[in-house]
């Protein structure tokens, strides 16, 4: 593929137009903002990468599994001091992103200052050619009005030699003037030619810089992206290797060791009657009176009246 250039594309049919030039500053102008909206980016990327490391910094120093013992505590106190080294790492990123920031400003402060004098001197050469050619446009205007004059004089007989050479005078020094005009128009125009040249090329050299530089500096910047995710994954595989020495078992068995009470339940709480083996020590013993009996028992008649005997099971008094 044949390679492209700035000095073989942006140019007028025009001379005092600028179109072509104006395109390029202008695409100029967007590349040096696109630098200016990344090294924006890289610096608000960089603080919320510091606010997130401080934040888990003073998360790592909260109490966490401060009551616990054996291995989990063992374990708990490896994940919070990898954690702590997590956001260590992260400050570390934070100004990392800072120092790639800071290039890319201060590179996009150095085209700035390269191009300002190319353009400087270009403004010069625009406002040069476009002065002198407007001479020389003027001057071609008089040139033109002075040989129809000349030619009108001619063709009246009735003015006299005076006023002819008079005409003739005139044409002749616009037509210097015109000439002259010309010429100078000629060499600010070949002065213009050659330093736009040089400027389409100082430009086009620029652009792939930078284009180059940006595209350097975000790959860098994913690359340390990347290296932080590297950096917290062995961090954290410590704590996973602190995990897998952390045995269930061991740290029950530990807590039994350590804190044991008894190994014999409490016996269980019987009834106890309260009248039971009591003797008071003042009552006196009870006498039983004598059974006696109330006279024979009586036969039985035949009225309704039915009477039970001691004997029978459901003795009483009462009748019924």
């Amino acid at each position: 593929m044949k390679n492209i250039h700035f000095k073989d594309f942006f140019w007028n049919s025009d001379l005092i137009c600028t179109g072509g030039y104006d395109a390029i500053i202008q695409y100029l102008n967007d590349g040096k903002r696109t630098c200016k909206e990344v090294e924006d980016f890289m610096k608000a990327r960089a603080s919320i990468e510091e606010k997130y490391a401080k934040d888990l910094l003073g998360l790592s120093k909260k109490v966490c599994g401060h009551n616990e013992m054996n291995t989990l505590k063992r374990s708990l106190d490896v994940f919070k001091l990898q954690t702590e080294q997590v956001s260590l790492s992260h400050l570390q990123l934070a100004q990392s992103m800072r120092d790639e920031a800071k290039k890319l400003e201060e590179f996009r402060e150095k085209q700035k200052e390269a191009r300002k004098k190319v353009e400087q001197q270009m403004d010069t050469l625009h406002k040069q050619k476009s002065s002198q050619f407007k001479k020389t446009m003027d001057s071609k205007k008089s040139y033109e009005q002075k040989c129809r004059d000349k030619e009108e004089a001619d063709q009246n007989v009735n003015r006299n030699t005076n006023t002819n050479n008079t005409k003739h005078m005139e044409k002749v020094q616009c037509n210097r003037l015109y000439q002259q005009n010309v010429a100078a128009l000629g060499k600010v125009r070949d002065e213009w030619l050659k330093e736009h040249m040089k400027a389409c090329e100082v430009f086009e050299k620029q652009s792939i810089e930078r284009i180059s530089f940006l595209r350097n500096i975000v790959w860098t910047h994913l690359n340390q992206l990347s290296q932080q995710c590297v950096t917290s994954d062995e961090l954290y595989e410590e704590v996973r290797k602190s995990l897998e020495q952390c045995d269930v078992q061991e740290d029950v068995e530990h807590f039994v060791n350590l804190r044991r009470t008894g190994d014999k339940p409490p016996a269980p709480v019987m009834y106890e009657n309260f009248y039971i083996g009591q003797k008071s020590p003042t009552a006196a013993p009870t006498s039983r009176l004598p059974l006696s009996r109330r006279g024979p028992i009586p036969n039985p008649t035949h009225n309704d009246t039915i009477y039970s005997t001691v004997q029978d099971a459901g003795y009483s008094v009462i009748e019924y």
